[in-house]
This record gives C-alpha cells, structure tokens and sequence, in this order.
C-alpha cells in the first residue's frame, strides 16, 4: 500500500506535466525586417509563413486547438517615426478549406515600438469556419494594415513611408481550450 501510494505521489505529477506541455505549442515565432519592396514582391501573400515544429495535423484531437485559444504577442522592435496605428493580420492557410478557405485574426492597433499581446478565441476570428481543421494548417500569411479595416493594406498607401521599413516579432502560441497560456513556452 504504502509503495502504491509513493508511485502516485511521484507519477501523477509528471502526468500533469507532459499534458500542460502538450496543452499549447508555438505556431509560429520569428523576427524580420519587413520593408516596402518586401510586400510589393511577395508571394503568395504579403507575409512570412514559417511554421513551428511541432505543429500538429489534427487541430481537434487528441488536443483540442481549435476551440482554445491564439495567444498573439509582438514586440515592434523598430517603426518609422510619427505613430501612425498599425495592425497586423495574421491568417491561417489550412491544408484544406472550404468556403473563402482561409482565416484570419489580428494583432491590436499599435502606435510605437513596444510589446503588444491579446487572446483570441479560435472561434471568434473572422473565416475561422472556412478552416477544415482536422487537415491542418500549411503556412501563416502575414499582412501588415493600417487602422482603415480589413483592406488597409500599408503598401498600398501613398505615404507608405509611414510603415515602412518596420521591425518586428511576431508570435503565436497556440492554446488548447480548457488550458492557458504559459509564457515561458517562449524562448527570449
């Protein structure tokens, strides 16, 4: 007895452990320099679509991902001066999809260099539903916006300059529903 109550005092906490790891993982989570050529020039999309390791196929079993939550944090390293309100959109390019076939979440409208982070629920972005998520997803398009709504692309903007170049990182961890953030997911 007193050996089975030993076991359980020494597993049941690396259980509980191995299921908070598996709770969230990095979707996505990278620096770069984004100038005024870079979002005239790419493509598919105006974006950077590299995806973390450990992204998994099936986003609604065994974890349920997409009922949780994005958590959406970034640091604005560098922006051009004058504090013109900047977004970015931040879309979900799914293996497969169905209607629009594609959804997409934002960061909040920032003025200055800084760290901005939120929470969005999986199913409160727009298109979310346009996302087979049992298929998973195969690239994140990030698209830099001015506060105007969902056409404000920056590049297209007469006075660009405005946006242009930035710095920043972006990223997204993944939270699955029922668990919540654990910032030390995050290398500094």
């Amino acid at each position: 007895m007193k050996k089975a109550f030993l076991f359980l005092i020494l597993v049941l906490p690396l259980c509980g452990f191995s299921q908070h790891k598996s709770s969230q993982f990095v979707l996505f989570d990278v620096e770069f320099t984004y100038t005024k050529q870079d979002a005239d020039t790419s493509t598919p999309s105006k974006s950077h679509d590299q995806l973390g390791p450990n992204v998994p196929k099936d986003w609604t079993s065994p974890v349920d991902f997409r009922n949780g939550t994005v958590h959406i944090r970034i640091d604005v390293l560098d922006k051009p001066p004058g504090n013109e309100p900047t977004k970015w959109t931040l879309c979900y390019i799914p293996n497969q999809g169905q209607g629009n076939g594609y959804g997409c979440t934002s960061s909040d409208l920032f003025l200055e260099e800084g760290v901005y982070e939120k929470e969005v629920l999986m199913t409160e972005f727009w298109e979310n539903e346009s996302i087979i998520w049992k298929e998973g997803i195969k690239q994140m398009d990030l698209v830099i916006k001015d506060d105007s709504g969902g056409q404000g692309h920056a590049h297209k903007r007469k006075d660009h300059e405005k946006f242009f170049p930035t710095k920043v990182r972006i990223t997204m961890v993944q939270v699955a529903k029922g668990a919540e953030y654990d910032p030390p997911i995050l290398k500094p």
